[in-house]
C-alpha cells in the first residue's frame, strides 16, 4: 500500500485563498473554485493532481468530483504534469484557416512529440486549446500570460529557442 502524499499550501497562498472565499456568502465557497484552482495549479508545479484536487475540495467543503469536473472541462488547469513551458495553440476555425494545423504539425515534428504530450528533456510540453480571443491574429498560440500571432516556421524557431534560453 502507497502512503498518500500530503499537501498543502504556502501560507501567503492560503492568506490569498482566505481573501478570495471571504467574498462569498458562508455557504457559497464553491464560487471560489476556479480562482482557487489556479492558485493551486500555481504553487503544485504547474498542474493539478488528484491529491491537490481532493484538497482543493476540502478547502471549499465541497465533493471533490466538483472540483474534476471544473478542472478537467477547462483547457487552462493542467491534470498532468506539464514541461517548463507550455506551448498553447488556438485550434478553433479562424485559426485552422490561417495555418494552425500547419504550426501544430511543425511544433510535432519540431519537438518531437504530439499533442498533448512533453519533450523528453520536460522543457515543452503542446497543447491544443480552444479559442484565444485572437482570431484576427491567427494562427497563434499562448505560452504562459503572452499571445504569439501571424506565426510562421521562423517566427516558431525564434520562439522555442528563446523560450529555451530563459527557462535552461
Amino acid at each position: 500500500m502507497t502512503e498518500a502524499k500530503h499537501i498543502e499550501l504556502s501560507p501567503e497562498a492560503m492568506m490569498e485563498v482566505g481573501r478570495i472565499i471571504s467574498h462569498y456568502p458562508a455557504d457559497k465557497q464553491k464560487s471560489a473554485l476556479l480562482p482557487v484552482l489556479h492558485i493551486a495549479q500555481k504553487e503544485f508545479g504547474g498542474w493539478l493532481s488528484s491529491e491537490s484536487m481532493d484538497y482543493v475540495a476540502r478547502l471549499l467543503h465541497i465533493h471533490p468530483i466538483e472540483v474534476y469536473e471544473v478542472a478537467t472541462f477547462y483547457s487552462m488547469f493542467n491534470t498532468k504534469p506539464v514541461g517548463k513551458v507550455l506551448i498553447e495553440v488556438c485550434q478553433t476555425g479562424p485559426c485552422c484557416l490561417n495555418g494552425a494545423e500547419k504550426i501544430v504539425s511543425y511544433l510535432e515534428k519540431k519537438l518531437q512529440i504530439k499533442v498533448g504530450e512533453t519533450t523528453r528533456d520536460g522543457m515543452f510540453t503542446l497543447k491544443t486549446v480552444e479559442c484565444l480571443g485572437a482570431c484576427g491574429y491567427a494562427p497563434m498560440f499562448q505560452i504562459g500570460e503572452t499571445f504569439y500571432e501571424h506565426l510562421t516556421e521562423e517566427k516558431v524557431d525564434n520562439i522555442l529557442l528563446e523560450m529555451r534560453n530563459k527557462n535552461s
